[in-house]
């Protein structure tokens, strides 16, 4: 069973991770939280096995008409957007990001390419910022990586 601090840092991550959805929702029109039945539907467009529905969580469109009405002429114009987010003071977001990715994640950007990418935002006041990178543009800065287990018994 769950110990009450980490209930409580799930619930202070969680509503950290719907601040972020909402800053980059008012911010830049193109990105789109999917329900279920939309996230089924892109999943199913690109081949994307069910063990990747929580891999993502946002989708960027790139043809959104200003009257919000999405036009997608083929999948080249949709990009899988996973979010981290922190409260952290980044001046020069993503640089001293912290965070955890899951095998999932990873994968699934190496499976879909370009068609992913990260989103890291800072909620910080003095540094409210978003950056944006494929898998292999974070590669290429990431300093230190190391895999944590998490059991279930």
């Amino acid at each position: 069973m769950a110990s009450e601090q980490s209930y409580t840092i799930t619930k202070s991550n969680n509503a950290t991770e719907k601040e972020a959805i909402n800053y980059i929702l008012a911010k830049e029109s193109n990105f789109i939280l999917p329900d279920k039945e939309s996230r089924n539907s892109l999943m199913k467009l690109f081949g994307i096995e069910k063990k990747f529905s929580r891999a993502f969580d946002l989708v960027y469109i790139q043809n959104i008409k200003p009257n919000n009405t999405i036009s997608i002429q083929n999948k080249n114009e949709i990009i899988f957007i996973e979010l981290k987010t922190t409260k952290k003071y980044l001046p020069n977001n993503p640089k001293g990001f912290f965070f955890g990715a899951t095998e999932n994640e990873f994968n699934l950007a190496k499976k879909l390419g370009d068609s992913y990418k990260f989103c890291f935002i800072s909620l910080h006041k003095d540094s409210l910022s978003h950056a944006i990178l494929t898998l292999t543009e974070l590669e290429k800065i990431i300093k230190t990586k190391r895999i944590q287990f998490q059991i279930n018994i």
